[in-house]
């Protein structure tokens, strides 16, 4: 089914380029500049969107091999990360279970972890293993101080969980399905090439920025071209959502090489092709081909609330297909991720930073979003809607969708 879905999109993406057209929403529609600027508002998206719904945290060959692990914080929970001894991820909170100091810092490859401040010692699953001077300590139930667990998941080569270890909301109904369009990447085998983070604006300025491709050949103008495309249409799985510019070319896998679909049978579509453009996972992930040196690859762009509103950060995976086994392959790899930092650290980002400031001046009432931005309206309507939804609401919305999806 999913396979006919992705055939679907694009004879729809080849019509519309074949007839020089684009699909349009129905009217423009005004978003409050408060609710990029507004701290209140700021504080209630980071609790009731990133402390409550499933979180894409690390793509599967981050954590390539059992004992693998990262540490990291998101709107300001610790989050321990552990590839476990029978190969399934699982994310933790990272915080000891004795006095809350966390018992892992940055990423690398460890069977147990042993916090800094007393000595406890937990193992790579999350439980306790040792209490350092039992004795003196007197006596603990060890399967009590576990470090505690969040609802984790693993799908098409990306791990998600969910930052409330109370959460009753079913994370593959929040995929809406999706995760089965995802997995034609298949991220599952692919090696990661390099990896950075980027200081960004506020999480909604920037994530605006990659529901858009409206503004490629005016901002991108000295690094993509000022005759780049500025169409997309959009596709979309509950709150997730893909956007490809109508064409009938793709690229030839491998290649400058433009390839005219129109002129190939279906079956000869080569699958990069049916998964061209970016593909967003609500609310913070973007995911885009590239090609460097011949090699296939994707920027996976992992975008989080910063500590004001103000700000966010974005790491920034490239991973590959294949790992380069050539200095070209790899040189070409490095220089294509060295130009994605440019386009989005220099110019999308600033341009970002710049917005955001003119719209904390209090003197622009609105934003807007055109007939031809339908992913921006999309997108500003979701994050409305799940900020307003009780824990009950919240279950309802995406039942429903996991149905639509079958």
């Amino acid at each position: 089914m999913s396979q006919e879905k992705l055939l679907e999109m694009t004879r729809s993406l080849v019509e519309h380029g074949k007839a020089d057209t684009m699909e349009l929403v129905d009217e423009v529609m005004a978003v409050s500049a408060s609710d990029y600027t507004d701290e209140d508002r700021f504080e209630q998206e980071k609790e009731r969107i990133f402390k409550r719904l499933p979180l894409m945290v690390a793509p599967s060959c981050e954590l390539p091999e059992p004992g693998c692990y990262k540490a990291m914080d998101i709107a300001g929970i610790p989050v321990l990360v552990t590839r476990q001894k029978d190969g399934s991820a699982q994310a933790f909170l990272n915080s000891c279970t004795h006095r809350g100091n966390p018992v892992a810092q940055g990423s690398g490859k460890a069977t147990r972890f042993t916090c800094g401040y007393h000595g406890w010692t937990f193992k790579n699953d999350g439980d306790l293993l040792a209490v350092a001077s039992p004795k003196d300590f007197g006596k603990v139930d060890k399967a009590a101080f576990c470090l505690q667990k969040f609802p984790t998941l693993e799908r098409a080569g990306l791990i998600w969980a969910t930052l409330d270890p109370q959460s009753t909301l079913d994370m593959e109904a929040y995929l809406c399905g999706y995760d089965e369009m995802l997995d034609h990447f298949g991220f599952k085998d692919w090696h990661l090439f390099q990896q950075r983070t980027l200081p960004g604006p506020n999480w909604k300025t920037a994530y605006d920025g990659y529901l858009d491709f409206y503004h490629l050949p005016v901002l991108h103008k000295d690094t993509f071209g000022s005759d780049f495309f500025n169409r997309a249409n959009y596709f979309f799985w509950g709150p997730h959502q893909r956007l490809a510019s109508p064409s009938k070319f793709a690229q030839k896998t491998g290649s400058d090489e433009e390839l005219d679909l129109t002129e190939m049978e279906e079956k000869d579509w080569p699958i990069d092709a049916l998964m061209q453009g970016v593909w967003t996972i609500f609310p913070h992930i973007s995911i885009a081909s590239f090609y460097g040196g011949g090699g296939r690859g994707a920027m996976i762009s992992q975008l989080f609330p910063g500590k004001t509103v103000s700000e966010s950060f974005t790491t920034q995976f490239y991973v590959m297909e294949y790992e380069p086994t050539d200095d070209a392959v790899r040189q070409g790899a490095h220089d294509q991720f060295a130009f994605l930092e440019t386009v989005v650290a220099e110019e999308d980002y600033k341009t970002g930073k710049r917005q955001h400031e003119s719209l904390q001046s209090g003197l622009i009432d609105k934003v807007w979003f055109g007939r031809n931005e339908g992913g921006g309206q999309a997108f500003h309507q979701w994050v409305n809607k799940l900020v307003e939804a009780d824990e009950e609401e919240l279950n309802r919305i995406f039942a429903p969708q996991l149905q639509a999806a079958e």
